[in-house]
């Protein structure tokens, strides 16, 4: 009986060691590339995906303003935004939605 409870305890030890172990894991894009240096992004693709991180910050940004009262342009912008990602780049959809919400605004 002993030896089992001393065989529960270790491995009940070695579980929590190894959630603390995965907790202090970094996902920042730069510590998974140090782990994977042979997949690593190229500068340019870094460049390139950085700059598709900003383009969904511009896609929140046009879609979700801060407003007191309902807008149906702003409504149907973030509704048609995420369909669009299923298709194009985030900085693609930026561009297309820019364009419509202005559109939109002057025909309103």
């Amino acid at each position: 009986m002993k030896s089992r409870t001393n065989t529960i305890g270790t491995l009940c030890f070695l579980i929590m060691l190894s959630m603390t172990a995965s907790a202090q894991e970094s996902y920042a894009s730069g510590d998974i590339a140090k782990r994977y240096p042979g997949v690593a992004m190229t500068p340019d693709e870094i460049k390139e995906a950085e700059m598709q991180g900003e383009c969904l910050v511009g896609l929140k940004e046009l879609n979700f303003k801060k407003k007191n009262k309902f807008d149906a342009i702003a409504e149907w912008t973030n509704y048609r935004t995420i369909s669009l990602l299923e298709q194009f780049s985030p900085c693609d959809v930026l561009v297309i939605m820019e364009v419509a919400k202005n559109k939109l605004r002057v025909t309103n």
